[in-house]
């Protein structure tokens, strides 16, 4: 598995955890539960990076944990 950051955060709005990759722009999956989501996020990171190679477009190395100045 690669090691992309993933920030998995409560939706109100949506009644649901979503899991956000920043590092794959539009990368982002929901689910039930905190886990759920985190699952989920594992899927669509794969699919990201599949479709990615399918269109011979550029796939970001994983940095890691994101530090903000």
């Amino acid at each position: 598995m690669v090691h992309y950051e993933v920030i998995i955060y409560w939706s109100a709005e949506d009644k649901a955890f979503v899991a956000e990759v920043p590092e794959l722009s539009g990368c982002m999956a929901d689910g039930a539960t905190y886990q759920e989501a985190l699952a989920n996020a594992e899927v669509v990171i794969k699919e990201w990076i599949d479709t990615a190679k399918e269109l011979g477009r550029f796939i970001p190395q994983p940095k890691g944990r994101l530090v903000f100045a």
